[in-house]
């Protein structure tokens, strides 16, 4: 109990951060004449869908990690995590491998993420681990370290380290 309580404070809360972060947000800024322009990938998600594939994936912190897993009830490893997440909120259907997952989507920068992206470590050229983006630096994964999904930051001194790449799917 105490700890469905505790998961439902984090996840209120970081829903309570992203709606107050939306609402703070600079009007957008005029690119230079002379600034190659970026254009916003075409995503398949809507942004109310993007919406709640992130506040389902945070609802799912705290399930067990199975290498192969693909549902809550048997627990996910992080590209099953990923396929469960937006086949259940988004209604696509995702890479079942993170070597494939590295090419779902369309390639964002880093200052175009939104919450809904993905989250694609790399060692060596070749991805290695994958997590859905929420926000402030916030991704949510399953790492077989840790033994269940949670939130993590992307500035942490470990996965700032990593190779990363962001794709909207």
């Amino acid at each position: 109990m105490t700890r469905s309580l505790n998961l439902t404070v984090k996840i209120t809360a970081l829903a309570a951060v992203l709606v107050l972060a939306a609402c703070g947000s600079a009007p957008p800024l005029q690119p230079r004449s002379d600034a190659p322009s970026w254009q916003e990938p075409a995503a398949r998600l809507t942004l109310d869908q993007a919406h709640d594939v992130t506040i389902y994936a945070l609802s799912l912190v705290g399930t067990p990690y199975r290498h192969g897993g693909n549902t809550p009830e048997a627990g996910f490893d992080c590209s099953g995590l990923i396929g469960h997440v937006y086949k259940t909120r988004g209604g696509l259907q995702m890479p079942r491998t993170v070597a494939r997952l590295q090419d779902a989507g369309q390639s964002v920068p880093a200052a175009q993420l939104r919450s809904g992206d993905l989250v694609i470590f790399r060692q060596r050229g070749e991805a290695t681990h994958a997590g859905i983006y929420v926000g402030a630096d916030r991704f949510v994964h399953a790492p077989s370290t840790g033994g269940e999904v949670r939130l993590d930051n992307l500035r942490s001194k470990y996965w700032a380290a990593q190779q990363v790449a962001y794709r909207r799917p």
